[in-house]
């Protein structure tokens, strides 16, 4: 790793450590940790599972899994989910396992207009190592020597565990849905040690939609063989000092799925922004599940000795219930169908 790269990694991995909060290039597919809302949204039962692995080339990198159900009530206008989610960054050896449960409440205000209501609530398990630093004392460089150990006190980190709250609203209409959602309202402490000011979580703000259109105008967005798409989304989100925009645009053409998208401010050169163009291509079968894959190419000043991020989500939904009631499925939007 060259100098200068290390130097841009210095002023990198301080936000990531901070923010504890894995962002997903499919942010779309990871539907629970972008909105709470968006519990039991197909109104179908879902499962779902994603992973990322970002900046491979490097000697320390950053891991993510998540896994999701949730399922929609009819007769309780509600839906229920569960996630559980891990997060690993290998150079200071922080770690995060989180169980969260999600409740949406959906309220119907036209025929094709309804506003959802959604909650988490999170138990999060937290850890760090430090013992395979090399600090400064251990260096002699005239001997060109280095000892195994170290004058400075370097503390065991004990694992802790802290409450994590997060709400979101959805307004959905035939062909869009737009929404907006804050994560670590009750603001967390994250020090190891004594808590004190400043070592607080700060809230994350997303606001995001969604937008379908139809390829075949003979189909509407409703129909269960369901039409051909091209689909747009967008997620803006800040947390703290920090923020960052996230575009994508698919097409959905019979079973196939390709897609590209943008990770950055425009205009705004900053490193922490960490610009991406993404590539998405996928499948789709009619039983309901759902593969998808991307590429992140970086175009940031980090550039691609990083080797991008490679990311996977897997999805499969169908619907729950009495027969009588699986006319329902032609109330799913597609573009929940699909992408959520």
């Amino acid at each position: 790793m060259g100098v200068r790269l290390f130097i841009w990694l210095l002023f990198i991995i301080p936000p990531w450590v901070k923010g504890q909060d894995m962002q997903y290039s499919q942010f779309y597919a990871a539907p629970l940790q972008l909105n709470p809302a968006m519990t039991g949204v197909t109104e179908l039962t879902r499962m779902g599972a994603n992973y990322r692995k970002q900046w491979p080339g490097l000697d320390y990198d950053f891991q993510a899994f998540s896994a999701y159900m949730d399922h929609y009530s009819f007769d309780r206008k509600s839906g229920f989910g569960l996630s559980l989610n891990s997060f690993q960054e290998s150079n200071l050896r922080i770690s995060l396992t989180d169980l969260s449960a999600f409740y949406a409440y959906n309220l119907q205000l036209t025929e094709d207009a309804q506003l959802r209501f959604g909650g988490q609530a999170a138990v999060v398990r937290r850890h760090a190592a430090m013992d395979h630093l090399l600090l400064s004392d251990q260096i002699d460089v005239f001997s060109r020597t280095i000892s195994p150990v170290t004058r400075d006190d370097v503390p065991d980190f004990e694992p802790y565990s802290y409450l994590d709250l997060g709400f979101g609203m959805l307004l959905t209409g035939e062909h869009h849905w737009i929404g907006g959602s804050a994560y670590h309202l009750n603001r967390p402490h994250l020090s190891f040690y004594t808590p004190h000011f400043g070592d607080r979580l700060p809230v994350k703000y997303n606001f995001h939609g969604g937008y379908a259109i139809p390829l075949n105008a003979a189909r509407t967005v409703f129909e269960e063989d369901g039409p051909d798409l091209v689909f747009f989304a967008g997620n803006y989100k800040q947390q703290g000092p920090f923020r960052q925009l996230d575009l994508s645009g698919q097409i959905i053409y019979r079973s196939m799925l390709v897609g590209l998208g943008f990770r950055g401010i425009p205009g705004v050169a900053e490193l922490p922004n960490r610009d991406s163009v993404i590539a998405l291509i996928g499948i789709s079968t009619e039983g309901g599940l759902m593969v998808g894959y991307s590429f992140d190419y970086m175009i940031s000043s980090l550039g691609m000795q990083t080797h991008g991020a490679h990311e996977i989500s897997i999805r499969y939904q169908f619907f729950k219930g009495i027969p009588q009631s699986r006319a329902q499925k032609s109330r799913i939007l597609r573009c929940f169908k699909y992408m959520m």
